[in-house]
């Protein structure tokens, strides 16, 4: 509560003090980062007093990392892949909290020729945007599957454009990377018969090669009306700046935690956070004041 207190002792001075920003770096406004991120902004700006918190669309993980470390954003979400697993020096870029896994879906049509991941081979897939944790991942699968280099004739394209792309038919295939239910995915399944391509065969290559961050996960048919599949998944974390006062990230940190169900009712991913699994956030370290915030509330 420092935080508040500091604030409140600040707004009785004759000067008024610019309020705090936190922007919060997010993804497509159609998918899991954005809904979770304008949740969190809304419940900051209304309990935090003197900040002005913001949501930022990007391409999503690698350009939020990339933000959060260089001072363009405060908060950011991104799969746990795209971080780095080696040593680092001082560290720019601290972890708030796990809040819950990325499944990655590979969406085609109903009736086309993609029906696993060696149907991709010579033709037209949308891989993510660029700078998107989807680009990571999906680039992954296709090496250890043999669809490197050229193999696949590859587009870049964030998660609207590509639902675009598959309707008009400029691509075959398209990957995203997101919690369930995709909005984007789920918009595009109400109007189109479309297949989710399993991919349950490629985890322990993935891990095999990459680390231990990908596990298996379901998609079941009640989430898209579609077949169910086994997908690939990968955690997501919230992120933030390493030099963000410990005050202001542990008032983050308990609000993320005690609002979980009103984030739920934004995205049903949200919903998924818990204290316990939340501090589980190999290869970053929590904030000082994320983990001043757990150590007191005992998850």
């Amino acid at each position: 509560m420092l935080l508040i207190a500091n604030l409140a002792v600040a707004s009785c001075r004759d000067t008024p003090t610019e309020p705090t920003s936190i922007r919060i770096a997010t993804g497509s406004p159609t998918a899991v980062y954005y809904a979770f991120g304008q949740s969190l902004a809304a419940i900051l700006n209304r309990e935090l007093p003197g900040v002005r918190a913001s949501v930022v669309i990007t391409a999503a993980s690698a350009e939020n990392v990339q933000l959060v470390g260089s001072g363009g954003a405060e908060l950011g979400f991104t799969q746990a892949d795209v971080l780095p697993t080696g040593p680092v020096g001082s560290p720019t870029v601290n972890a708030v909290a796990r809040v819950y896994d990325d499944q990655l879906h590979l969406v085609t049509t109903s009736g086309g020729p993609v029906r696993t991941v060696a149907d991709l081979r010579g033709r037209r897939v949308s891989v993510g945007a660029a700078g998107s944790g989807t680009e990571i991942t999906a680039t992954r699968l296709l090496e250890v599957a043999r669809l490197g280099g050229d193999e696949v004739r590859r587009e870049r394209l964030g998660l609207d454009d590509s639902v675009a792309a598959l309707r008009t038919g400029r691509i075959d295939a398209f990957f995203f990377s997101g919690g369930l239910p995709v909005r984007g995915i789920e918009e595009l399944a109400e109007d189109s018969a479309i297949r989710i391509v399993d991919l349950s065969e490629w985890t322990e290559p993935l891990r095999s090669r990459y680390g231990q961050v990908y596990v298996s996960r379901d998609i079941p048919r009640s989430v898209y009306g579609v077949d169910a599949v086994t997908t690939v998944a990968d955690p997501n974390y919230l992120i933030v700046r390493a030099n963000l006062p410990e005050s202001l990230v542990r008032e983050v940190t308990r609000l993320l935690m005690e609002r979980r169900a009103e984030l739920a009712a934004a995205h049903p991913a949200a919903g998924r956070m818990s204290p316990r699994s939340a501090i589980v956030t190999a290869p970053l370290s929590l904030h000082p004041g994320a983990a001043a915030w757990y150590r007191a509330a005992k998850p």
